[in-house]
């Protein structure tokens, strides 16, 4: 029978599956007995063994059968809340075994690929316990803990990666979690190696069903005995396989007629052509959750994903197709707990109106059979698609086909989702080929953080520049960025909002949908331009003069992107025009909460000295980024040891008096404030995301090419430099007289970001934007509430009122405020928030 012949014509029976029992069952059949009546295999022991159990026939050298759990929702689709409740209990029942104190001081150990969720619920169940499973996928920059082999699999090397080499080093309980205790061997190894390594007094072995014979069973106490440990046993049900004699040559002679009279190849079939619609679903998986137990999984940990799970629910349930009544959530390979959560998540959601099912993908090969006697009743085959270490080959879906589903939702990690993944004949191409929809959802891998002291990379790539990056000019400005232009990052500013404010997401890990102005509003930055470019030129002259003269006589400029990097750009000008210099500028990510990007330091440091380096930006607010970049370069200095680098940021304007190196303090419109990329070289906010930035990676941007027909970057700074002449005399004396003064920060910005937050019950003060910048900001990428206005603000806010109107913001005169005006975000804010006057926020 082809692959396809497979899968195709059992809905029904699918459907009809778990009505009264197990997964498995049909009509009264056991889903092993098809290989129990060829092969002669026969299960013994507990009455619960036939239920939790089928057979299958390996396609590998070494063992014949396969036992099939029903449970474990690794080959036989099942409800989510079994398998989940399956490992939970057997948690529960360590934690009994073990005591609370005990249990406290208890680490988690599974087994990849087929253990990994298990092992995580087991965690669930024993309660505090930190949790790690091995691994077949090797990560770099990540030093191993240990290894051991599995002598029966088709994929032996497990490795230990954890990202915390201290987690495997207490003494306290190891538990062990497999999906069954067939031999004892696997255990046997890992212990072994661990306990060389890390000894200790308990161990605790864990598994769904224990299927070893009487010999096995004292091998385990024996070594035991060998090691001075205690080992005990906690399992579902227990057993025994019976293999009559030379079951593995006529296992093997079963297989390969099978595959032989088959109707098409054994192998992967050809690409069938998608009749289903692939799309994807974005989760917002919560910042710093890891994806799973490879490098360590904690009680805080599960706590945040524990809060999240039921709004990523939320958003799979509203991308299912209207009318769905059967859904599968399929995991993949070793990343089996984060889909499972998801699944328990969106079956809990969805209630009885869905029938929500869950299983994962593998490597293992195993033979489909069309029967109801059969485990395996249909095989997707696709090529690997997360260029595994021992290189290619291939993947499958089993049970899938012809289940009767609506709609697959596919669940991956960033590192698996590559070309490879979306080519014809990958996995949700071969799933649209059987179901009417596919929705892929997208978990980021968890790349773990260096070590307290990291080792410099070698080599960190050359600046960006343009044209090749962003639209000004090569000499104008460096970007030490890396170029994400081809990753798609957009989201629309509800759901960014959204996801930030529920601590879901955060800023940078995704860009807003860039503003594409009216001609209005292109009219008023036109006029504003024309109106202010004499007093930008003003500035501009006087903070370089002030940096000339207090820094350094050969400053490098160091804007902070994207709103620095054209006052970089107009303060290298202007050295050039006044001085003759042709001074070094470059621009650097920083990203609040996550602080600088420690690599552009270290490039900076390493091709220029740092106690030239000064950082540029347009404005204050209330000085967040003033104290990030302080923070920030505290903690480079300790991690690196390099010092030199000045924490004072030249600005433009300081309103918030946050700074003392700048060129005016007054509150007024900066006409690039008003646009996103067309008056920032064409290039995006920064992205910092940890499945697109490495530990040896700049921070992220995109470069909108798209866009080069609104682009007014160079339009701005012609206009603004062309001012310079004019200014000169008047940029002298300013400059004199800022030089003399008293430019001690008072941050009265902040105290009065402070004081408006309670006033007006937001309660946090990163939902107050002050100033005419940031105000701007508010306005077109989040999710603004109301707009406070300084009563009597002229044309500054012409921009601000605009929007605000086409926006539905309400714009509030406030006599003694101390900035032109303050955005203010919606706080607390979910699509169903309201405006101020009790209304749906328009947008």
């Amino acid at each position: 029978m082809t692959e396809r012949a497979h899968a195709e014509g059992h809905a029904d029976e699918y459907a009809g599956e778990q009505a009264g029992g197990h997964a498995g069952e049909h009509a009264g059949v056991w889903s092993g007995s098809w290989v129990a009546e060829r092969l002669g295999v026969r299960l013994t022991g507990d009455e619960a063994l036939t239920g939790l159990l089928g057979l299958a026939l390996r396609r590998n050298p070494k063992r014949a059968h396969l036992l099939v759990s029903n449970v474990l929702g690794k080959h036989v689709p099942q409800s989510p809340a079994v398998v989940h409740g399956h490992g939970v209990a057997l948690g529960r029942r360590v934690r009994d075994l073990l005591g609370a104190e005990e249990a406290a001081r208890a680490v988690v150990l599974g087994y990849a690929e087929t253990a990994t969720g298990l092992g995580h619920c087991v965690a669930d169940g024993l309660g505090p316990a930190p949790y790690l499973h091995s691994t077949r996928r090797p990560v770099a920059g990540v030093a191993r803990a240990g290894g051991f082999e599995e002598s029966h699999s088709h994929a032996t090397s497990h490795l230990l990666l954890p990202e915390d080499p201290a987690l495997l080093a207490g003494d306290g309980p190891l538990v062990l979690v497999d999906d069954e205790f067939s031999t004892g061997n696997t255990v046997l190894n890992t212990v072994r190696a661990l306990h060389e390594r890390y000894p200790r007094k308990r161990y605790v072995v864990v598994a769904l069903v224990d299927m070893r014979s009487p010999a096995d069973a004292g091998r385990l106490d024996d070594f035991a005995r060998e090691i001075g440990a205690r080992v005990d046993l906690v399992t579902t049900a227990s057993g025994t396989v019976r293999l009559p004699p030379g079951v593995l040559e006529k296992g093997q002679e079963l297989v390969a007629r099978h595959e032989a009279t088959a109707t098409g190849p054994t192998g992967p079939a050809p690409a069938t052509p998608p009749s289903g619609s692939v799309e994807r679903v974005r989760l917002r998986w919560p910042h710093d959750v890891p994806d799973g137990g490879r490098h360590g999984f904690t009680a805080a940990h599960r706590a945040r994903l524990e809060a999240a799970l039921p709004a990523m629910a939320a958003r799979i349930a509203e991308a299912l197709p209207a009318g769905a009544r059967r859904v599968l959530v399929l995991g993949f390979e070793e990343l089996m707990y984060a889909p499972l959560r998801l699944a328990h998540a969106l079956e809990q959601t969805v209630g009885g109106d869905v029938d929500v099912r869950y299983s994962t993908t593998t490597r293992s090969p195993v033979l489909a059979v069309d029967d109801p006697g059969y485990a395996i009743r249909t095989r997707l085959v696709f090529p690997a698609h997360d260029d595994p270490a021992d290189g290619p080959g291939e993947r499958y879906a089993y049970n899938v086909a012809g289940g009767g589903f609506d709609a697959v939702v596919a669940v991956v990690d960033s590192a698996a989702d590559t070309p490879a993944l979306h080519a014809p004949d990958g996995l949700p191409a071969r799933l649209a080929a059987h179901v009417p929809h596919v929705l892929l959802a997208v978990v980021p891998s968890y790349v773990p953080r260096p070590p307290h002291a990291p080792e410099r990379p070698s080599m960190l790539s050359e600046p960006l520049r343009g044209p090749d990056f962003s639209s000004y000019a090569p000499d104008e400005v460096g970007w030490l960025l890396q170029d994400l232009s081809d990753v798609t990052l957009e989201a629309p500013t509800e759901e960014r909002e959204e996801a930030i404010q529920s601590g879901g997401a955060h800023y940078a890990e995704s860009l807003p949908v860039e503003y594409q102005p009216s001609e209005q509003y292109q009219d008023l930055f036109h006029a504003a331009l024309e109106t202010s470019a004499a007093r930008l030129a003003r500035a501009v002259g006087a903070v370089t003069e002030i940096v000339l003269a207090e820094r350094s006589p050969r400053p490098v400029l160091v804007s902070l992107a994207r709103a620095g990097t054209p006052v970089g750009v107009l303060m290298r000008r202007w050295a050039q025009f006044r001085h003759g210099l042709d001074l070094p500028h470059y621009a650097v990510s920083i990203v609040r909460g996550r602080g600088i990007d420690a690599n552009a330091l270290r490039w900076l440091a390493g091709h220029h000295d740092p106690a030239d380096v000064v950082f540029v930006d347009g404005w204050t607010g209330k000085g967040a980024i003033t104290r990030e970049l302080a923070a920030a370069l505290r903690e480079f200095e300790a991690t690196d040891g390099i010092t030199g680098f000045d924490p004072e940021i030249a600005v433009l304007a300081d309103p918030g008096s946050c700074v003392r190196t700048y060129g005016t303090r007054d509150d007024f419109l900066i006409p690039s404030a008003c646009l996103n990329s067309t008056v920032s070289g064409l290039i995006s906010r920064t992205v910092l995301r940890a499945d697109l930035v490495g530990p040896h990676d700049f921070h992220g941007a995109k470069f909108y090419r798209e866009l080069a027909a609104a682009d007014l970057s160079p339009d701005f700074l012609d206009a603004v430099s062309a001012r310079f002449p004019d200014v000169t005399d008047t940029v002298d004396a300013q400059a004199k007289d800022l030089l003399s003064a008293d430019r001690t920060p008072t941050w009265e910005g902040w105290a009065a970001v402070e004081r408006i937050s309670e006033e007006y019950g937001i309660h946090d003060v990163n939902l107050v934007k002050p100033g005419v910048g940031e105000t701007t900001r508010v306005m077109l990428r989040r999710v603004p509430w109301k707009v406070l206005a300084r009563t009597g603000a002229g044309a500054d806010l012409d921009h601000v009122r605009l929007l605000a109107e086409q926006r539905g913001v309400p714009v509030e005169e406030v006599a003694d405020l101390p900035y032109t005006c303050v955005g203010l975000i919606h706080p607390q804010y979910t699509r169903g928030a309201t405006g101020a006057d009790g209304k749906a926020v328009t947008l």
